[in-house]
């Protein structure tokens, strides 16, 4: 499988996951991307098209206590920090997407986090 394959396949299963997957108000989506380094997570409240939350590995708050870990570990501490700062926003229910990837891996990981931390999908 090249490369674009690869991409443009992922593009169309986000796109089927999204014809059922919408962020309202009351329960924003909570949208994840996975690169090869990082991973990055967003609450979104699309009638509004805002973002009302979002955590990465690059933010200043876990970069130095990510440098020692491995990548599912780094994602484990992203979803505990997106549910930290989604509840500080009094966020409690999510709608999730997992963005064409599977829900396994760094994936599985974030969102099991995410719900550890108080978030309801």
């Amino acid at each position: 499988m090249t490369k674009s394959y690869t991409r443009e396949a992922r593009i169309r299963r986000h796109g089927r996951v999204r014809q059922k997957v919408n962020g309202t108000k009351e329960q924003p989506r909570l949208c994840v991307f996975r690169s090869l380094k990082h991973i990055y997570a967003q609450v979104v409240d699309d009638a509004e098209g805002r973002t009302l939350v979002a955590a990465s590995t690059l933010d200043e708050e876990i970069t130095k206590d990510t440098k020692k870990k491995n990548k599912t570990s780094q994602a484990e501490m992203v979803g505990t920090l997106l549910a930290k700062r989604a509840t500080e926003k009094k966020i409690a229910r999510v709608a999730f997407d997992r963005g064409g990837f599977k829900y396994h891996g760094r994936v599985k990981a974030l969102a099991e986090a995410a719900r550890k931390g108080g978030l309801k999908f």
